[in-house]
């Protein structure tokens, strides 16, 4: 039986921030002793209460830098990722808007250590801001470009991978992290990384293409750097005990780290997302496998995907090899 047949689309809490989708109560996080979850005493919470007050929830400080360079920055009390840029914005005088990604543990524009919704509890984070404009004219001589394309969950799509000897390829300028300012004077800021990754499908073959990008300011180690290869699955677990996963809506949660089957699960789907959208997005790949892991079908996993995820509009063979996948990785065929 077909999947999705009849299916009814919702709006997705997750439009405006999915990646980057401050604790809930209730839960546990190992080694992290005397932790008070959610404002109340583990052991204490009883449903049905109030949220507590902000002033009694854990307070948990980061450290940042600007990866070109800067002093060290102390940032807190942010629930999603525009709450974080603004923290970053106050801590070095720039605005919000200059930020275009954070990578974790590391200055570089490396796309295995970019911050997407979870953060290591020990994690140092390091905000990459936007450097030179450039404009480059592309021949479509194949359908694909070889672009995979993530967003910062604030309004900026950004390459976070480019295929070896593709189109884009032979195109020296262009490189990983630049974001994608403009498609054909068609502005591109506020969209997310599965709508540009469908624009630039829908481009018609053997025409030329006008590109917009903003590179990120460098330091003087990163010059000439050009990271083309294949990415890990983009799931930033951290160094930490734990993780704080941000959200777009409701705060953010202090969570336990993945299990290995969970993980295997994860990188799998991202592959398949890049398979099948030309996007790689660890944060939505966490959420499809939760969302399936303890489903009884196909059918009743594709029902929860349009009942969270409806914008995106899987293909029904898509769901399927999802589905197919978190079932694999659960008996450890993966």
């Amino acid at each position: 039986m077909p999947l999705g047949l009849g299916r009814r689309k919702k709006a997705s809490p997750l439009v405006e921030n999915e990646e980057a989708e401050p604790i809930r109560a209730g839960l546990n996080v190992p080694g992290l002793d005397g932790l008070v979850v959610g404002g109340v005493a583990e052991g204490a919470v009883q449903e049905g209460l109030p949220p507590p007050p902000t002033s009694l929830r854990p307070r948990l400080i980061f450290h940042t830098q600007l990866a070109h360079g800067s002093p060290t920055g102390r940032i807190e009390g942010f629930g999603n990722v525009r709450e974080l840029y603004a923290k970053i914005g106050e801590a070095f005088g720039i605005p919000p808007e200059e930020v275009m990604f954070c990578t974790l543990n590391t200055h570089k524009v490396d796309m295995d250590k970019l911050l997407g919704g979870q953060i290591g509890l020990e994690d140092f984070i390091f905000a990459h801001v936007k450097g030179q404009r450039k404009e480059v004219e592309v021949f479509k001589g194949e359908d694909a470009l070889g672009l995979t394309i993530t967003d910062n969950g604030a309004g900026y799509a950004f390459i976070k991978r480019i295929r070896e000897g593709s189109v884009i390829h032979q195109i020296q300028i262009v490189n990983v992290g630049d974001m994608i300012e403009s498609i054909n004077g068609h502005v591109l800021i506020g969209c997310r990384h599965y709508e540009v990754a469908k624009l630039l499908k829908e481009l018609p073959r053997g025409k030329n293409f006008v590109l917009k990008l903003v590179e990120p300011l460098k330091a003087f180690d990163m010059i000439s750097q050009r990271s083309g290869g294949r990415s890990g699955s983009g799931v930033q677990l951290g160094t930490g005990r734990g993780t704080l996963r941000l959200r777009s809506k409701g705060p953010a949660t202090v969570e336990e780290l993945p299990s290995a089957f969970e993980e295997k699960a994860i990188e799998k789907v991202d592959d398949l997302l890049e398979s099948y959208m030309g996007i790689r997005d660890g944060e939505l790949a966490a959420t499809m496998v939760e969302l399936g892991k303890d489903k009884k079908n196909p059918d009743e996993f594709a029902e929860a995907l349009d009942e969270t995820l409806g914008d995106f509009a899987f293909p029904d063979e898509f769901v399927f090899d999802v589905w197919g996948a978190i079932g694999d990785a659960k008996v450890g065929r993966i």
